[in-house]
């Protein structure tokens, strides 16, 4: 399949960096290693993509905290278990009298319960945005399909009751840095719109408590708005063991789920694609399953593994552990042309100046602006940055710096920024 964008930064073929070129990028880089706004722990790996050859490295096999930049993993491990082409399905079953229909959650976080762009509301929760990149599946859609299949059996089918179900996922629903959090809702099966309550479309927002009710409750009133009776005892349930298809609605492939949690560091979607990769790989879609179901699929993919953990796929976990080296390998394979399920993992990444987590980082005459493409990760005391550049000879490079211990965001990044500057320019 085609990447949802154009192919960028293409690998350049031939001999890898002359010695002379690596020792200049070297001397480059060394100094701004030692910049203190990298704190007191830094690890660097830069690889030349087409060769493979590792051009520099600082303690490169060392396990860090990673903060997002492990969505990199995350992504390449989702694209290698489902494909770019997957879609994750959201359905209406019946039971057999047609007095019950339940909706079944299937992991899609970007199911929207907004009108779509130019269409009335029309009992939707609010307009869908726009300029953002795909929208997930449409509970407009599916009640638009739900009501017409149930007046289709006549009256009697008009009043109904609703059921949902979240059942696909297990474990806990409250990621571990606690449930009640503005960077990621609860985790479910079945949710809408991010359960954002604010109508935003990324960053943090306050989020609903309960979000499969919540999108249960918008479904129900996307019906009543159609001329559904749907009784007020919506609950948890499954479908009978003879419940027959009523309607569907699909996300955006796979492929572009992967460039939006990239580009916009979105931690729900990153958590939903660690369940889609765990559903792969017949193990649990929870934070256990995810973590296993990663690894397993890193580790077919002869990622250097060592260390690393996978506690959850956001990386908003302190527990999770990747090497620069690990970050880099993924990088380069997701350029290697005979991968091209890969590559949505480059071509979501930020631009450096202009788009997503990087659009204010590296802008104007910075040497790195509109040539780095890049995954930003922050937490308290932990800063990333990893992604592929060309640098001035025209070799695409991989690379990845994570630091821990650093004394603050503005001075971590500034650092990283240049790092980054460097490898662009610095070595021409």
């Amino acid at each position: 399949m085609a990447p949802s964008a154009p192919g960028v930064l293409s690998a350049v073929a031939g001999p890898g960096l002359t010695a002379a070129r690596t020792a200049a990028l070297g001397e480059v880089l060394a100094p701004l290693m030692a910049d203190p706004g990298l704190g007191a722990t830094h690890t660097a790996c830069v690889l030349d993509v087409a060769t493979g050859q590792v051009v520099y490295a600082a303690d490169a096999d060392r396990p860090m905290t990673p903060a997002s930049t492990i969505k990199i993993a995350t992504a390449t491990a989702a694209l290698a278990a489902r494909g770019p082409d997957h879609r994750i399905e959201t359905r209406v079953l019946a039971d057999p009298d047609g007095r019950r229909v339940v909706l079944v959650g299937a992991g899609d976080p970007t199911l929207t319960a907004r009108a779509p762009r130019g269409a009335g509301s029309d009992g939707a929760t609010g307009p869908g945005p726009a300029g953002h990149g795909p929208t997930g599946g449409s509970l407009v859609e599916l009640a638009d399909e739900t009501a017409r299949a149930l007046k289709s059996r006549g009256a009697g089918a008009k009043n109904v009751r609703l059921a949902y179900d979240t059942t696909l996922y297990s474990g806990p629903a409250a990621h571990p840095i606690g449930a009640d959090n503005d960077n990621i809702a609860p985790l479910s099966a079945l949710m809408a719109d991010e359960a954002r309550l604010d109508h935003s479309y990324s960053g943090t927002a306050d989020r609903a408590p309960d979000p499969a009710r919540e999108a249960a409750e918008a479904f129900a009133g996307l019906l009543r708005a159609r001329g559904i009776a749907v009784s007020d005892d919506i609950a948890p349930g499954r479908a009978a063991a003879q419940a027959a298809p009523v309607a569907d609605t699909a996300s955006a492939p796979l492929a572009q789920l992967v460039e939006r949690m990239l580009t916009e560091s979105d931690n729900d979607l990153a958590e939903a694609l660690a369940r889609q990769t765990a559903l792969g790989e017949k193990k649990p879609a929870s934070f256990q399953g995810g973590e296993q179901a990663v690894t397993a699929r890193l580790r077919a993919l002869g990622a250097p593994l060592r260390g690393a953990r996978f506690a959850d796929g956001s990386g908003l976990s302190r527990q999770d552990r990747v090497s620069a080296r690990l970050l880099a390998a993924l990088l380069a394979r997701a350029a290697d042309p005979t991968r091209p399920d890969l590559r949505p993992v480059l071509t979501g990444l930020p631009v450096a100046g202009f788009t997503g987590t990087l659009s204010g980082r590296n802008t104007g005459d910075s040497p790195a602006a509109g040539l780095l493409r890049a995954k930003t990760g922050t937490l308290n005391g932990v800063n990333s940055l990893a992604g592929v550049v060309v640098e001035p000879s025209g070799r695409l490079l991989a690379f990845a710096f994570l630091a821990e211990g650093t004394p603050g965001k503005d001075a971590a990044q500034g650092a990283l920024d240049r790092l980054a500057a460097g490898l662009a320019g610095g070595a021409g």
